[in-house]
């Protein structure tokens, strides 16, 4: 991807979780059932704001948006957030036998921040060993 596609994908995506957290405690608090107050914050932390710091760190850095690992990582945390959080609202509701997709929804969630921390550690230490190199040479 390029000009920060991916980035911009990151902010589509933060918002849609926005507005389903905003409807869902609108929904918790007009009916006074807070049962499902984890799915509610799980929204808000992996959706909007993990989704937003992702597209915002893109933005800083594009190389962290770039290539193989990088299209990896954005769709493990987009398949895995969703189902995750579908299995662990199922599980509150006493759905029986969803203990094993919530347990590899999370386990895809743990990878794609796994895989993220690892594109911001090598592509942005990356870039600015580099910078640091091309100063270096014009000075």
């Amino acid at each position: 991807m390029t000009d920060n596609t991916r980035s911009r994908a990151w902010f589509c995506m933060a918002v849609i979780y926005f507005v389903v957290a905003v409807a869902l405690g609108l929904v918790m608090g007009g009916s006074g059932d807070h049962s499902l107050m984890a799915v509610h914050a799980h929204l808000n932390l992996l959706g909007w704001v993990s989704m937003s710091l992702f597209g915002l760190i893109g933005m800083a850095y594009p190389a962290i948006t770039q290539g193989r690992m990088a299209s990896w990582q954005f769709w493990l945390h987009n398949i895995g957030t969703p189902v995750m959080l579908g299995a662990l609202a199922a599980q509150i509701k006493g759905v029986a036998g969803v203990d094993p997709l919530l347990g590899i929804a999370s386990a895809l969630v743990g990878l794609a921040a796994a895989l993220f921390a690892w594109l911001v550690i090598t592509r942005i230490s990356m870039q600015r060993v580099t910078a640091s190199a091309v100063q270096r040479r014009a000075s």
